[in-house]
């Protein structure tokens, strides 16, 4: 027994020491820093183990990436470290590795394009915020960097993840699968929560945070959020999922596949009304309606509006389903004289004499920064209600102007993509849905808050960067794709002969 501890504490010793010297830190930090440093302590194994995961299995850790940013927000999962952590630590992760990979395997002559340069011109224009001091309070680059990280840096590092590991037609089509499954997956859950009821922590979020956006009519309507942080997140995203799918299933050539995507494009929508986001029904309208331009087909352009139009006047100009409480707060957003709608405007007035004297804004990170006694203040606590009016608050007339100009930039250079550059009609399809949810979920965050919220920044950011790529990846999709339609076909004979040889 001595023999066997003595040989196990020789070959061992060294990582029992290790672990006795982590387990002091984290006592020390306890008792100095409080939980969160102890937590944080605790969590370092974990984050070597998913170092060295990385770096072995590095597409395990983009899909990790993937269905880890899906559930940031979930109110039944508590994270106990900084909530961007395990999104950024994979993504700067999956960078460094492209960077080491990169004399043996060149990634980033594929990001080179219109997208980058308009993330490039964004991110140099939030760097330079630093420097602002409207408020008076002098440089705090910290503050202002827990800002610019979210707003400028993360779709940066989305774009340059996504363009390098979305790199053959076999995982572009699983990453559309995993999309799918995700939000199969809310669209349960949104169900779960209407028919079978809450989970504790996020009856507590409802009747706590949540009670005065989400109980409404006297505690009569509940609107709910499924996975996601909040009704309007995930309203939203539901709606600019919805366009994607459909989208997705009437162009594919995959019968299989595309009665999946249609499946989930179904049920995304029917519990997108749960939501009760009056915003949801325009991000619909103008999805689908980008995709009619895009398409540049009239066998589609012509159903396709005269649906949208028919839903429209459903909405608008009848009381069909006005029973059912989600679809009649649906039907508000047509309503000029919404209460909700007017008190927007009149906060957005207030912003607007402030803002007047602060053309950079009142600065990047300087929502809980500005003392009662600033002018700004109120600026730093007004909601803003809305994505576009949140950027406009924080880098002024300026930084919304650039803001929208890049944003037309990336779009733009998608849409030539999707019109003039691919010729395969399920890449047609597959990049004109991605333009389409793009377009859905920054309508969607000019009315609500939403954009940089998890995980829309990853989807549709990543969405769009996939555009750009499918030039890259057409001649091997048209391959795969010829490959599974044969097959396709050899299944469908094989069958057709038995059931023949089983008649005679």
């Amino acid at each position: 027994m001595t023999k066997d501890y003595t040989t196990y504490a020789h070959e061992n010793g060294g990582r029992v020491l290790l672990l006795f010297l982590l387990f002091l830190l984290a006592i020390y930090s306890f008792v100095t820093a409080g939980y969160n440093s102890y937590v944080i302590v605790c969590l370092l194994p974990l984050v070597i183990l998913s170092v060295y995961i990385v770096f072995r299995w590095k597409m395990t850790a983009f899909w990790a990436l993937i269905v880890i940013n899906y559930f940031l927000q979930w109110h039944s999962i508590h994270v106990p470290v900084p909530m961007s952590l395990p999104n950024e630590m994979l993504q700067l992760l999956l960078l460094g590795i492209a960077i080491i990979d990169a004399r043996q395997n060149p990634h980033f002559e594929k990001a080179v394009n219109l997208m980058l340069l308009a993330l490039i011109i964004w991110a140099t224009f939030c760097t330079l915020e630093v420097l602002n001091d409207t408020c008076g309070l002098g440089i705090n680059v910290g503050v202002w960097y827990s800002g610019a990280r979210l707003l400028a840096f993360q779709q940066l590092y989305i774009f340059l993840v996504f363009s390098i590991y979305i790199s053959s037609p076999e995982i572009l089509r699983k990453y559309l699968i995993v999309w799918a499954l995700l939000s199969l997956f809310s669209a349960i859950w949104a169900w779960k929560q209407v028919n079978i009821g809450l989970t504790p922590s996020e009856n507590a979020w409802l009747q706590g945070p949540g009670s005065t956006t989400h109980i409404l009519q006297a505690g009569t309507l509940i609107r709910y959020f499924s996975t996601f942080s909040d009704a309007a997140n995930y309203g939203c995203n539901a709606a600019a999922t919805t366009v994607a799918f459909i989208i997705f299933g009437i162009t594919t050539k995959n019968r299989k596949i595309r009665w999946f995507f249609l499946i989930v494009g179904a049920l995304v929508v029917i519990n997108m009304f749960a939501s009760g986001t009056r915003t949801a029904i325009f991000c619909l309208f103008a999805g689908f309606a980008v995709y009619i331009v895009l398409s540049k087909s009239f066998k589609i352009a012509i159903p396709a509006a005269i649906a949208g139009l028919f839903f429209f006047f459903i909405l608008a100009f009848t009381n069909i389903g006005q029973g059912n409480q989600q679809i009649r707060r649906m039907r508000s957003a047509f309503d000029k004289n919404d209460a909700s709608a007017n008190m927007r405007d009149i906060n957005q007035e207030t912003m607007k004499k402030y803002m007047k004297e602060a053309p950079w804004g009142i600065g990047i990170g300087m929502s809980d920064n500005v003392p009662k006694n600033n002018k700004y203040w109120l600026m730093s606590k007004i909601p803003p209600d809305s994505e576009y009016v949140y950027i406009w608050l924080r880098t002024g007339i300026i930084g919304i102007t650039v803001y929208i100009i890049c944003v037309l930039i990336m779009f733009g250079g998608a849409c030539y993509v999707v019109m003039f550059r691919l010729k395969n009609s399920s890449l047609v399809g597959i990049g004109g849905g991605l333009c389409s949810a793009f377009v859905a979920i920054q309508l969607g965050s000019y009315g609500n808050q939403i954009l940089l919220q998890y995980p829309n920044g990853l989807i549709f950011y990543g969405g769009l960067t996939i555009v750009y790529i499918l030039p890259y990846l057409e001649p091997a999709w048209i391959e795969m794709e010829n490959k599974r339609l044969a097959e396709q076909e050899e299944k469908k004979r094989l069958k057709l002969e038995k059931k023949l040889a089983s008649r005679v």
